[in-house]
């Protein structure tokens, strides 16, 4: 007498209170986000950025407590000497006072005319699209030519450049020598910078306006709102994030201001141009004072950086 099988034949359930035999459990691929790139893309950009920015800046942070001379070995750890000597330096402090007249004019005279060009431009007129090419051309040409074609209009002689064109218009009293005369020369500098710049803020200031709605407009004109209501209640509050950005830029530039004051005046006559960043580059490249170049470079770092950082807040504070 034969015994049933316990086996169930394939394809059949099994017997009633029998549990199914455990297959191995299948592999689940683990998913991979798509959306993030993998972090060591990143690598080649930050070890560039370390090696041209971040070495340099510690490495100059600690020659700023030597008196090393750019030549050999630091031997001398001098501690804050360097920066006790800038508070006696007449031409260090000259330097900062240049320096923050400067950045006060670019500033406020770029950034006016900025949007003053902005609204030109953003008006339905047909040349509008060959106005903005042409106010944004000086911007894309090199700093070191721009000076250059200037130290050219500035020529102190009375038939050329600038006075010649007073002279022609019977203003002859205007005349001056705009790099020569010490009570001149920075605000000519001046404003070569703000011929050059003004062009970047109106692009800006250009983006800012068009992303104002159209419909703000028409209601305030239903409302009987005359245009410089609308200019002041929704053109400039619409335009806080671009003066932010333009203000910023437009103060960093000021105060690192170098290429346009040692390729026409050298920082002079005598020091009336001189600013922060033409003594860093004198005392090191010049004069030899790689330590003292570097503390003024560390004020002027963290000079910079303060400004910037209150400067942010209280636009931010404004936009809000």
């Amino acid at each position: 007498m034969t015994s049933a099988s316990t086996l169930a034949p394939a394809g059949t359930d099994a017997p009633d209170g029998a549990s199914a035999p455990a297959g191995p459990a299948p592999r689940r691929r683990r998913a991979r986000d798509h959306t993030a790139p993998p972090w060591y893309l990143a690598v080649p950009g930050f070890v560039a950025f370390a090696a041209i920015v971040l070495i340099p800046t510690v490495a100059g942070f600690g020659v700023a407590f030597t008196d090393w001379s750019g030549l050999g070995d630091i031997e001398n750890i001098i501690g804050l000497q360097n920066f006790a000597d800038i508070l006696s330096d007449k031409q260090a402090l000259g330097s900062i006072r240049n320096t923050v007249l400067l950045t006060i004019v670019v500033v406020v005279v770029q950034n006016v005319l900025g949007l003053l060009l902005a609204l030109g431009v953003h008006s339905r007129v047909k040349s509008r699209y060959v106005l903005r090419a042409i106010f944004f051309a000086p911007m894309v040409v090199s700093a070191v030519m721009v000076s250059f074609v200037w130290k050219f209009i500035y020529n102190p002689r009375p038939d050329a450049g600038v006075n010649g064109l007073l002279g022609a218009l019977g203003l002859d009293w205007l005349q001056q020598d705009w790099m020569g005369d010490p009570s001149v020369a920075l605000w000519s500098i001046a404003i070569i910078v703000i011929w050059q710049s003004a062009g970047y803020s109106m692009v800006i200031f250009l983006a800012g306006l068009s992303g104002i709605p159209e419909e703000l407009y028409e209601a305030a004109m239903m409302d009987g709102a005359t245009p410089v209501q609308r200019f002041w209640h929704i053109t400039l509050p619409q335009l806080a994030p671009a003066t932010t950005i333009n203000v910023l830029l437009s103060m960093t530039g000021g105060l690192t201001l170098f290429t346009q004051v040692l390729t026409t005046t050298g920082g002079g006559p005598g020091y009336a141009t001189e600013t922060l960043s033409t003594i860093i580059y004198k005392e090191a490249f010049v004069y030899g004072n790689f330590g003292y170049s570097a503390a003024i470079a560390v004020l002027l770092t963290i000079g910079v950086s303060i400004v910037a950082f209150v400067q942010l807040r209280f636009s931010r504070r404004k936009e809000n």
